[in-house]
C-alpha cells in the first residue's frame, strides 16, 4: 500500500489544502488497493487504519471555518466514476462480516438500528472524495475544499464514522477472543427493528474469520 502526494515541490506541504488533498488521495489509493484483494490477510486492520486517518482530515475540515467556493454554481464535472466494481470486490472480500447494524442519528430518541454494509459505506465515501478530487486536480482548490467540507457534514463524515465503529468492533471481537454475532441472511433493504435484528443474528466464532481477514486473537 502506498501513501500518495499530489502537490509538487513548489507547493507548501504545510498548506491546509495540500494536507487535506494528500490525506484524501492516500485514502482513495489505499482502499482501491485493498479492494483488489491482493493482501486479504491484512484487509480489515488496514481499512481500520485508513478510515481513522481519513476522519482526521474530516475533523480538520469540520473544525475549519465555512469554506465558500469561488463560483456561485459548481462547474460541471461530467459523469461520475463508477464505484460498483469496487463495492462488489469489497463485499466479496469482507463476507461474512460486511453487514452490521447502525443508528444513523444518535441524538434522535428511540431510533432503531438499521442494517448497513461496510462495502457500501466505503464505496459511498470514495464517490464523495473522488468528486472533490476532480476539482482539486483541475486547479479549483477552493471548490474542492468546499465540497469535501460540505459532503463531510452531509454524508461521508457520518458514513465513515459508522464504518470505523464497525471495523473497530470487528477487530476488538477477534483480538479479545469474543464470539461474534453474524447478521446471517440480513437484507440491508429491509426495515427491521432492534428485536428483529436480534432474532435474525446467528452466532459465529471469531476464530472462523480471524485468519481470512488478517486478525489474531489475544492469547
Amino acid at each position: 500500500m502506498s501513501d500518495a502526494t499530489l502537490h509538487n515541490t513548489t507547493q507548501d506541504p504545510d498548506d491546509f489544502a495540500v494536507q487535506i488533498a494528500d490525506q484524501v488521495e492516500s485514502f482513495l489509493v489505499a482502499v482501491t488497493e485493498v479492494a483488489k484483494g491482493d493482501e486479504p490477510d491484512s484487509a480489515v486492520p488496514f481499512l481500520l487504519l485508513e478510515v481513522s486517518q481519513l476522519l482526521l482530515a474530516g475533523g480538520r475540515l469540520g473544525a475549519h471555518e465555512d469554506i465558500v467556493p469561488d463560483e456561485r454554481y459548481e462547474p460541471d464535472m461530467g459523469p461520475e466514476a463508477d464505484v460498483d466494481e469496487l463495492r462488489e470486490r469489497l463485499a466479496t472480500m469482507l463476507d461474512p462480516v460486511d453487514v452490521y447494524s447502525e443508528v444513523f442519528d444518535p441524538y434522535e430518541p428511540r431510533k432503531a438500528p438499521v442494517p448497513a454494509r461496510i462495502s457500501d459505506d466505503l464505496a459511498d465515501v470514495i464517490a464523495d472524495l473522488r468528486h472533490g478530487m476532480a476539482h482539486y486536480r483541475a486547479g479549483r482548490t477552493t471548490e474542492a475544499l468546499w465540497w469535501w467540507q460540505f459532503s463531510y457534514f452531509s454524508n461521508w463524515g457520518s458514513t465513515a464514522s459508522a464504518t470505523l465503529r464497525a471495523l473497530q468492533s470487528l477487530v476488538a471481537h477477534v483480538r479479545l477472543n469474543q464470539p461474534l454475532e453474524e447478521l446471517d441472511g440480513l437484507d440491508t433493504d429491509q426495515d427491521l427493528s432492534e428485536d428483529a435484528l436480534a432474532e435474525e443474528a446467528g452466532r459465529v466464532m471469531a476464530s472462523e474469520i480471524a485468519d481470512p481477514l488478517g486478525l489474531r486473537t489475544v492469547r
